[in-house]
């Protein structure tokens, strides 16, 4: 485990430092967050705080891998779809923060900038993975050929899972500190079935993501923004595609999966009703508008998302895949 001790380490003295010159420079460029006037009202308070943090995240991530790894196919494509996704969320953020369109990027800009990356890493995971379309299930000790499906299910998969991050982005460290859990879950597999890259690379992201909490804690100082969290997306995506361990993710990201399902039935239901299930949609705005406060949600999201995340590391090693 050095080595990937040693990536997470860097990563998080990257950012750690990295942050100490660039929040400043976000102050000094009033890169400032926009609120929704419709949620919270506590957070209108939040207005203003530099956002576009993930621009620490992602070259941290990045450097951190390519210092450490062994030159392997999967953790370059592991950054780059880190990068490309970032560039994606990096696009919108500008165009909300300094050309002042609050929508940024047309959701079908957006959608078709997230596809063509989808497709590239889906069909990059299907030549590159032992049996090219193979995937592991939790619990059962052989992987499974999804044959034809195999490109359109993981498509599928990583536009959920960088969404899903996007979503659940929405309270100071709840992405932040449920990322660091998950890569470190993956680091843990990956370290077993024997991908050293890809464990490098799952802890290069813990540490970011520990390195960005220092700062992105209540009350936050800096908000990664869509640069971030597309990005971490992107990580988290690659990280399920190129170890072929695509359902693992419904449990070690799991509450990525009933945040985004929280908006699902919101929509649907208030569709067919006009009534709405939740207070506000994603779930942890519901938890806030029925009295929590924004810490103890972030850390009851915390602990939800540690506990799936060992349900997933221990799935895995009861199937003795490795």
């Amino acid at each position: 485990m050095k080595t990937p001790f040693l990536a997470a380490a860097t990563a998080f003295a990257i950012v750690a430092l990295a942050g100490m010159a660039v929040i400043p420079m976000l102050q000094i460029l009033k890169f400032g967050q926009t609120v929704r006037f419709d949620g919270p009202k506590r957070h209108l308070k939040k207005m203003g705080t530099p956002t576009m943090g993930g621009i620490m995240i992602i070259p941290a991530i990045a450097i951190s891998t390519l210092l450490f790894y062994q030159g392997s196919s999967y953790a370059t494509a592991a950054v780059l779809s880190t990068i490309g996704f970032g560039l994606v969320g990096f696009v919108d953020d500008y165009i909300k923060v300094v050309r002042k369109r609050p929508l940024g990027l047309r959701a079908s800009q957006k959608l078709l900038f997230q596809i063509i990356l989808s497709i590239l890493l889906a069909l990059f995971g299907s030549g590159v993975f032992p049996g090219t379309t193979w995937v592991f299930f939790p619990f059962v000790r052989k992987g499974v050929d999804l044959g034809l499906i195999y490109i359109p299910f993981t498509i599928f998969v990583i536009l959920g899972t960088v969404n899903s991050v996007n979503l659940t982005d929405g309270l100071d460290g709840l992405v932040s500190g449920i990322s660091a859990i998950v890569g470190f879950a993956y680091t843990v597999i990956y370290f077993f079935l024997g991908l050293q890259d890809l464990a490098l690379f799952s802890a290069a992201l813990s540490g970011a993501c520990l390195g960005f909490l220092l700062y992105n804690h209540y009350p936050a100082k800096v908000f990664m923004g869509d640069t971030g969290s597309l990005g971490i997306g992107g990580a988290i995506s690659a990280l399920a595609v190129l170890g072929g361990t695509q359902f693992y993710l419904a449990l070690i990201g799991f509450i990525f999966i009933v945040e985004t399902f929280s908006v699902i039935l919101q929509v649907i239901y208030f569709r067919f009703t006009g009534k709405r299930i939740f207070r506000m949609s994603p779930l942890h705005h519901h938890f806030e508008l029925s009295g929590w406060s924004e810490v103890k949600v972030v850390l009851v999201f915390w602990t939800v998302a540690a506990l799936s995340a060992l349900a997933g590391i221990g799935a895995f090693l009861s199937t003795e895949v490795f």
